[in-house]
């Protein structure tokens, strides 16, 4: 039976320790959340992450725009949080209203400030193995994997998703930390002959019951990124997590796995942020 990695209990720990780094600083670091109209799901999500910065002892300030506002207004305001002293790091919630483009949004922001690591240039610097930040999501399934042991040097590690959010950049954090890896997509032939070589499989497509027990090594690392709402509302990920349990050597829940730590290391980036503003 496969070991559960516990995400939710590995980010109290991270939390607990960035609430006393924080708290070590001359003042708290400022995460700046922008939230353009009414998306529930973003409201949720926004209110997370203001829960998850006052436990850590960050402020936040939160920009709630409606959903008319217009892109020179958004714009505007990125402007100002680049230019405000105060504000550490900056968060553009997604997605954005429709009619507004969310590329220009994410170029606007000050890179120093970027603690999604959208930005060009610290995607850049990620490619070049010099990251200013890590990306969330990529960053919490390293957590995850170091927390248990997991190795990453020299395993296979076969990805299910090639966004530019999760696919692409694992896969160069996994690359920097000598895996071999195979990067998966819709269009790839023969899925499961690939997955079925993984000593490390993540899966990040966002399809319900994709990855099955045939489709995992004995004894491999499964991390489940995904997050979808079946048709009762309940969550759930890729993984069909009762069929794969038994075949894997560890697997994350969902909820509980690397939703908690990509909050977790978006406060690790805030913290992050605020001290290196703080020694130029």
């Amino acid at each position: 039976m496969a070991v559960k990695l516990d995400g939710a209990a590995l980010a109290v720990k991270l939390k607990a320790q960035i609430r006393e780094e924080a708290a070590a600083l001359t003042r708290p670091p400022m995460l700046a959340v922008v939230l353009a109209g009414e998306d529930p799901p973003s409201q949720i999500y926004v209110r997370g992450k203001e829960r998850d910065c006052a436990e850590c002892g960050i402020r936040t300030q939160t920009h709630r725009l409606p959903a008319a506002v217009s892109q020179e207004e958004l714009l505007s305001l990125i402007d100002r949080l680049n230019r405000d002293e105060d504000v550490d790091g900056i968060l553009v919630q997604l997605p954005l209203p429709e009619g507004l483009d969310f590329r220009p949004v994410l170029r606007a922001l000050a890179p120093e400030k970027d603690v999604d690591c959208f930005h060009p240039l610290n995607a850049g610097l990620l490619a070049l193995g010099e990251p200013r930040f890590l990306p969330c999501t990529p960053a919490g399934v390293l957590e995850l994997l170091d927390a248990y042991d997991i190795p990453i040097r020299g395993r296979h590690c076969v990805i299910i998703g090639r966004s530019h959010l999760v696919g692409r950049p694992l896969a160069q954090l996994f690359t920097a930390r000598d895996g071999t890896v195979t990067l998966c997509h819709s269009r790839t032939q023969d899925l499961p002959a690939l997955t079925r070589q993984a000593d490390i499989l993540v899966s990040a497509a966002g399809r319900a019951g994709l990855v099955t027990a045939d489709m995992v090594k004995p004894g491999a690392a499964v991390v489940d990124v995904a997050m979808n709402r079946a048709p009762g509302g309940k969550l759930t990920g890729d993984v069909d997590f009762p069929a794969v349990e038994p075949v894997a050597g560890s697997l994350t829940p969902v909820p509980g796995g690397v939703g908690p730590m990509t909050r977790a290391c978006l406060l690790q980036n805030v913290l992050r942020a605020a001290r290196l503003r703080r020694r130029r």
